[in-house]
């Protein structure tokens, strides 16, 4: 495991958005299976893990990228180790019947508990509204999104989230069939220049204005 930071406290509260990549910075496929291996650790909606991921480190790649991108975003499209497109998958229930006699034939779950949770959810999902499906699918995949960006602080990178780009023209410049796929966010991954401005360290709002207690 390529794992250079295991205090959580630090992951946490030193990760921040970066927008100056050092453009020598490469990340092997490898890692880079390690750390989505870690992120799809993610919890979803009754673990439909409806999620896609698109690794993005080509120059080839980059092109497509800046045919959907908005031009503020092209330094880190340019410059970072890669970009993960993370879209959710509006279908990912046609495979969960599969996942649960997975699980039953690694005797992780009995065969009683598999057919609950296949007579309480499948039918659910077959009958559920495309709007339904859409926003399960983006709240499981901006849940993996999020995870993302602490395991790459774990391994020693710096990410930067971004939604700057024409979302209708996201799946299908990248291959997929739109009326499955949602973009939900692009991170960049990589580290921070050392020949740039440091990055701006931003405020919170106090927490007496986001909290409430009943």
């Amino acid at each position: 495991m390529s794992i250079v930071n295991n205090d959580f406290h630090k992951i946490l509260t030193e990760r921040h958005s970066v927008r100056r990549f050092d453009p020598s910075i490469k990340i092997s496929h490898e890692e880079m299976n390690e750390i989505l291996e870690e992120t799809i650790t993610a919890p979803s909606a009754c673990n439909l893990q409806a999620w896609k991921f698109i690794v993005v480190d080509t120059k080839e790649g980059r092109e497509k990228l800046h045919q959907y991108f908005m031009p503020f975003n092209f330094p880190q499209v340019d410059d970072s180790s890669a970009i993960v497109l993370f879209f959710g998958n509006t279908l990912a229930y046609k495979k969960y019947s599969q996942l649960w006699h997975t699980m039953y034939e690694e005797k992780k779950v009995t065969k009683q508990a598999m057919e609950a949770a296949l007579n309480t959810f499948m039918p659910l999902y077959e009958k559920a509204p495309q709007e339904m499906l859409v926003a399960d699918s983006m709240v499981d995949t901006s849940l993996a999104a999020m995870q993302f960006m602490l395991v790459a602080r774990e391994h020693g990178y710096d990410t930067n989230a971004m939604a700057g780009y024409d979302a209708k023209k996201a799946a299908v410049v990248m291959g997929l069939d739109p009326k499955q796929y949602v973009p939900v966010m692009a991170i960049a991954i990589g580290k921070h220049d050392p020949k740039a401005e440091p990055e701006i360290t931003t405020t919170r709002y106090p927490l007496s204005d986001l909290v409430d207690y009943e």
